[in-house]
């Protein structure tokens, strides 16, 4: 069946948007990066960054110039971790978002926001209750992508330095997964992984020994499935 010269033949009024679960680790703990929202009926709540996608944008691009207009943040690194269709999802009509997550280093952000938010935070999973839309689903559906890949990616290279010891790297581990490891296991099922080689070096000073310095042996390596 051929197309009417002036358009699609389907007559669906659906728009398509982007959000974003963009998770860091700040004083030992995992956190995720909102914004407040001022409009009804989600006024006060919290929610994840996001907006439409507009006419000559991929969902990539929208997500990227959504971050840096509403909250700040330029050059994450992103994938995508979803789509959420529920027809229910936003009040405002029939809205599918395409939804994106990512591991960031939160130390140099200055984190800003536009008047459409009432304010932007690194927020503490624990403390979110009921987000707006349907971000609840999504942040729970992203940290459980994070965690899954902790065991056999090296997911964690955007919170780290370099070079770093496997202490700091356990730290990072702790964090995201919310619980303490002990030490010798958690060393034995990183060197069996083989995400990580000695760098050569050693941190020097403060009260504890010389510690072997690390590196992971690729980075830039993302959450998507194997």
């Amino acid at each position: 069946m051929s197309s009417p010269k002036n358009g699609h033949p389907s007559s669906q009024d659906i728009k398509v948007a982007v959000d974003a679960a963009i998770f860091t680790v700040r004083d030992g703990e995992l956190r995720v990066l909102v914004v407040q929202m001022k409009k009804a009926p989600f006024a006060r709540r919290w929610a994840l960054p996001g907006g439409l996608i507009g006419d000559r944008e991929t969902s990539e691009s929208a997500v990227r110039r959504v971050l840096k207009a509403e909250t700040g943040v330029a050059d994450v690194y992103v994938e995508q971790l979803g789509t959420f269709d529920n027809p229910e999802r936003d009040p405002f009509g029939r809205v599918v978002s395409v939804a994106y997550v990512a591991l960031m280093s939160s130390a140099d952000v200055a984190l800003k926001t536009s008047s459409k938010y009432a304010d932007v935070r690194w927020a503490a999973l624990d403390g979110l209750k009921a987000l707006a839309y349907d971000h609840s689903g999504i942040l729970k559906t992203a940290a459980a992508r994070v965690r899954e890949r902790l065991g056999y990616s090296n997911v964690a290279w955007s919170l780290l330095p370099k070079t770093f010891t496997l202490a700091g790297l356990q730290e990072v581990y702790e964090a995201i997964l919310g619980e303490k490891m002990d030490k010798r296991n958690f060393r034995k099922k990183i060197m069996a992984a083989r995400l990580v080689v000695s760098a050569g070096k050693v941190l020097v000073g403060g009260a504890h020994r010389p510690a072997e310095l690390f590196k992971f042996k690729t980075r830039n390596v993302g959450l998507t499935s194997r």
